[in-house]
Formats: structure tokens, sequence, C-alpha cells
């Protein structure tokens, strides 16, 4: 998948304003988010530590230093524990100064960095992949609040992107997708199996494990394909 870097860090801007507005609208971080486990504390505090993660990955294209995004999945998930329990003041202005530090950081980065490949663990990128990545952590996380945000909200191109992009790694699934506004079917694996229809952003939100699905038809008719766990 192609990328253009400052294009994608444009929409990246809008996407953060929009999360931070959510934020704003929220009352008590300890309520559950819409994913298992995790108050919308975690989803805040996992977004803010993806940014400065991120930062790491700039930092790399910049230098050649290998610098992982996290130290480790356990690095990872103590730094979400450790702030989810903050005062909702607190864990919106982390938010918002470490996509501050990321968008400073992209900025800076000269042209010729975004060429760049990384060795990341789920496979070798170039760094124009960086903005993608965070975007799509955005996104998707602002619809894991729980709050009112729903895929129907996404940009009708990120639906569209994420869709192509996470049909990639379904693995073990067989079927195509006819996204409503698509002017092509999308294979998922080998393809053939059912075919799976309806808008691009609901396809994305059930392969993402975003939704039951209950918006989308199959055919032949029956229950839809169990997706595994994704990110």
């Amino acid at each position: 998948m192609t990328a253009d870097p400052l294009a994608l860090l444009v929409e990246l801007d809008r996407a953060t304003r929009r999360v931070l507005a959510t934020a704003e609208t929220l009352t008590d971080p300890s309520a559950a988010s819409a994913l298992p486990g995790w108050a919308q504390g975690h989803v805040l505090t996992h977004l803010a530590r993806n940014a400065d993660g991120m930062c790491n990955l700039v930092t790399w294209a910049r230098t050649g230093v290998p610098t992982p995004q996290y130290p480790s999945r356990e690095y990872r998930d103590k730094g979400i524990e450790a702030g989810a329990g903050r005062p909702l003041p607190e864990l919106i202005a982390d938010v918002r100064d470490s996509a501050q530090r990321f968008a400073s950081a992209a900025a800076d980065l000269p042209a010729e960095a975004w060429t760049v490949e990384l060795a990341l663990p789920d496979g070798a990128q170039k760094a124009a992949m960086i903005p993608w990545r965070r975007l799509r952590e955005v996104e998707v996380h602002h619809v894991d609040l729980g709050a009112g945000y729903t895929s129907a909200d996404w940009p009708e191109s990120f639906a569209h992107r994420l869709l192509h992009d996470v049909s990639k790694d379904r693995v073990g699934l067989s079927l195509t997708l006819v996204p409503d506004s698509l002017g092509h079917p999308v294979q998922v694996g080998s393809g053939g199996g059912p075919t799976v229809s309806g808008p691009a952003h609901a396809l994305a939100a059930w392969l993402t494990g975003r939704s039951s699905g209950s918006d989308l038809s199959v055919d032949p008719a029956g229950p839809l394909p169990t997706v595994p766990d994704w990110k």
C-alpha cells in the first residue's frame, strides 16, 4: 500500500481534533469503553503512549538508529495500566500533548527520511507508513471510547483504506467483500467462500472486531464467518 505521508498528516490532524472533542465530553474516565477490560482512561492513555511510540519510529527514520515503538509488549501494557486511572483533564492533556509531539517530529522529518525502511515486528515498512499507522490508531480507538463516535463517522477515504489494509492480514479467512461505495470487490485470503456486502465502514469495523456485522449481508445466506482478533 502506498502512502503520501504529508497528506495523511493533514488527515491525522483532523482525526486528532475529533477524538479530543469527544474526550472533552466524557465525565468519568473509569467508565467502561467498548473494549473488554478497558475503561475509557485506558483508551486515552493508549492513544497518548502510541503517539510517543510513533515519535520513536520517526526518530529511527531520521537517525537510522533502530528505535522500537515500544521496548516490549509488557512495557506497553504496563504504561497503559499505570496511566489509565488519572483524572480526565490530565488524560486529555496527555493525548493532546503527545499528539503535538508526534506532529512536530513528523513535520521536521527530512523528505528523504520518509523512504527509510524500518524493520518492524509486523514486517519491514518504509517510514512513509508511520502517519497511516497513527491515523489508524486514532480513528479505530476513537470508536473504542464508546462515546458516540462510530465507524459510520469515519471519513470515507479512511474506511476504504482501512478495509484494504485489514483484508490483507485476516489469516484463516477466505471470502469476498463487496463495499457499497467501491466499484470493485475486495478479496480476503484466497477469495471464494461467502460474499459479504455492506458499507465500507461497516465491513472494516466487522473485520477489526468493532462490529457484530449485523448491518452486513452474506451470500449464500447464513452466519457471518468468525473473524480473528485484530491488533
